[in-house]
């Protein structure tokens, strides 16, 4: 496997400096944003595109620390429908897919996107569990009318310039879950459309990741290493915990696309994201990893620090001695 960091954790620092913490840790891969929720400074987009940042200097970065770069990351919503978040997204990940192809790069990780309700919506809508009708019908026109002409489209692109767009399975998308990755490669007839195996939204839906793996074969094509864990406030509220507030403006929040924000946790949360290790054994990251290597044994794993418990360099030495000791 090739072991590595999501560098959204380390934006605070240049880009080498960055890959030299990941060497630190005994990895040896890189995932680099490229648009979308994120800033990209550890990655020229623009410059790159225009030949204003040579490709090849920009990539010696990479060869003179030893750490490989084994992905990029444009994670939004490109099929929102406000268009200052919808319309930037989407050019974004047509722009990603265009660098990772000038750049060699041929993973790139994105989410689904969610639509509205229903044309002419305002705000996107996740619907989940459709025993209504209405519920149904609010998913055929998502489906039909939003995203498949959209990820169709997106397919052939990526096809063109050798990448494979890897989806984060991850709620509040049209995609979540193994059935819904299926049905959107089944029904693009995609070729350049997998998932990217994030265990960390799996964990919190009742799902298991290694299950899931097995279930979908070769439909896995990346996979990020962030662990979940259930706390005790679940037993009274379920993993459906809407108790969120929003974070005032003037304590910054971090900005989401156009005039919308991440939003504050509850403080008894019924589920957390941590550190690699600190929801799961080692034991059961031994046989995470293991399930990915029989679909690729040279697949990228890298590590995504959002555990709010513990500082930046510290949730990485936490990960990274877990993943390590895991791969054996």
């Amino acid at each position: 496997m090739k072991l590595g960091v999501y560098t959204a954790v380390l934006h605070d620092r240049p880009l080498r400096e960055a890959l030299e913490v990941i060497k630190s840790l005994g990895l040896a891969g890189a995932e680099i944003n490229s648009g979308g929720f994120i800033p990209t400074p550890h990655l020229p987009v623009d410059g790159l595109l225009s030949g204003e940042v040579d490709k090849d200097e920009y990539l010696s970065v990479f060869a003179e620390t030893g750490v490989e770069l084994t992905g990029l990351n444009c994670n939004g919503n490109p099929l929102h429908p406000d268009p200052e978040v919808g319309l930037a997204d989407a050019d974004d990940l047509r722009r990603s897919i265009k660098v990772a192809g000038l750049l060699g790069v041929t993973r790139i990780v994105c989410m689904s996107g969610l639509p509205a309700a229903h044309a002419g919506g305002t705000v996107p809508a996740w619907n989940v569990i459709p025993w209504d009708s209405a519920y149904l019908d609010s998913l055929e026109y998502q489906w039909n009318e939003v995203a498949i002409p959209f990820w169709r489209d997106m397919d052939a692109l990526a096809s063109e310039h050798g990448v494979r767009l890897c989806i984060e399975m991850h709620p509040h998308n049209l995609v979540f879950n193994p059935a819904t990755l299926q049905r959107l490669v089944e029904r693009t007839a995609a070729t350049n459309i997998g998932a990217e195996m994030d265990p960390s939204h799996l964990f919190w839906q009742g799902i298991d990741p290694i299950a899931a793996i097995e279930h979908l074969g070769d439909l896995v094509f990346h996979a990020a290493a962030k662990d979940t864990r259930i706390n005790d406030a679940a037993k009274v509220n379920g993993v459906l915990d809407d108790r969120h507030t929003r974070i005032p403006a003037e304590e910054n929040p971090i900005g989401l696309g156009g005039r919308y924000t991440l939003n504050r946790w509850p403080a008894d949360s019924t589920w957390d994201f941590v550190a690699v290790g600190r929801g799961h054994d080692q034991e059961y990251w031994a046989r995470f990893l293991s399930a990915l290597a029989k679909v690729d044994p040279d697949m990228a794993v890298n590590i995504e620090h959002e555990d709010a418990e513990l500082g930046q360099l510290e949730g990485l030495e936490v990960a990274a001695t877990t993943l390590k000791a895991a791969a054996g």
